[in-house]
């Protein structure tokens, strides 16, 4: 008869509300905070990326930082989206089936990249995965815009001809 009371009165606590949406609504971030965190996150992520462009011409261990430094900036880039979306919704609309190729290109490439670069000690083929892995990053992206895809092959393949 307690609880009754408690709930028609308007005094129920959280006591009824599960453990995950106690913790998720405990954790919830204003619209500010999201948009302020992703503009951190991502401006970090391209200044990553041009300090690793900058690092590539020294001359011993300049691929290494780059692969290191432009690898670290795509990440961040690509991680600024949670903070506008959510994680869990991010890595859903991540895996989803128009998304899957260029996903899964995306993340070969940044792992082969870092690969390349310190397990095989191939600076070239370290280069050559940073350029995929740019490619991938902006096909992976362009997916997100309704139709780009299709202007950006029908623009190719109008070339090509």
């Amino acid at each position: 008869m307690d609880k009754l009371r408690r709930v028609l009165s308007g005094q129920e606590e959280n006591e009824e509300l599960g453990l995950t949406a106690q913790v998720l609504d405990s954790t919830t971030l204003s619209y500010s905070t999201r948009v302020k965190w992703f503009v951190i996150c991502f401006a970090g992520g391209i200044l990553c990326s041009i300090l690793g462009s900058a690092l590539l011409f020294l001359p011993k261990a300049g691929i290494k930082l780059f692969a290191v430094f432009y690898t670290i900036g795509n990440l961040a880039a690509l991680s600024s989206t949670c903070f506008l979306m959510g994680p869990f919704k991010q890595l859903k609309r991540m895996f989803e089936p128009t998304r899957l190729i260029a996903t899964i290109v995306m993340l070969l490439c940044l792992a082969l990249t870092l690969c390349a670069a310190f397990w095989w000690d191939k600076k070239l083929l370290a280069l050559i995965f940073c350029i995929l892995q740019f490619l991938a990053m902006t096909w992976y992206s362009i997916s997100y815009i309704p139709f780009a895809r299709d202007a950006v092959m029908k623009c190719f393949t109008t070339c090509l001809s």
